[in-house]
């Protein structure tokens, strides 16, 4: 019965080979074709903006310390009405990650109190250079759609009052 038993699954796993010949291949051309990601993969960071083109980060980096591996580094300054990034008194001046360190853990979104930073789906991450793997805020800001959008910009005294918006219920 020894003898038999290695023939066998031999026998079995042939058989499995050659109905494999028959199925259709699974095969992505990655370049030309791109999978399309579940909605809870986190992938590259992203700064979101409000609907008028102000940043939601407000500096206050509490993405820096619920980070475990320590890839995030936030600097804040004051913003004033001449120079207004953010609605609230201060905006990130310095806002960078390191993506060679970072585990897409997610642990900066959830700390975020205005869910400024955010993990996207974009999943084509490559460096040749290790300063390349650090992403300053100028790449991790997402676009806005007009120029007049842009920050900083000019402020009538007195119309942002509170930093952090009223929130809604988190959508999944």
């Amino acid at each position: 019965m020894r003898v038999i038993e290695p023939i066998w699954e031999l026998s079995r796993g042939l058989a499995r080979t050659f109905l494999s010949l028959f199925e259709k291949p699974v095969t992505v051309q990655y370049p030309e074709e791109k999978r399309e990601v579940r909605p809870r993969f986190r992938g590259r960071h992203v700064l979101k903006r409000y609907d008028n083109g102000l940043e939601k980060c407000i500096g206050c980096s509490l993405c820096a310390a619920a980070c475990p591996a320590d890839a995030i580094f936030v600097e804040a300054a004051e913003n004033t009405d001449e120079k207004r990034f953010s609605p609230g008194e201060r905006y990130a001046s310095t806002y960078e990650i390191n993506m060679l360190r970072c585990i897409y853990c997610g642990f900066c979104e959830d700390a975020c109190p205005t869910e400024a930073i955010v993990l996207g789906d974009n999943y084509e991450l490559s460096f040749t250079d290790r300063r390349d793997a650090i992403y300053p805020k100028e790449m991790l800001l997402e676009p806005v759609s007009a120029a007049s959008l842009l920050t900083p910009r000019s402020v009538e005294p007195g119309v942002f009052k509170r930093s952090v918006p009223a929130m809604k219920d988190p959508q999944d």
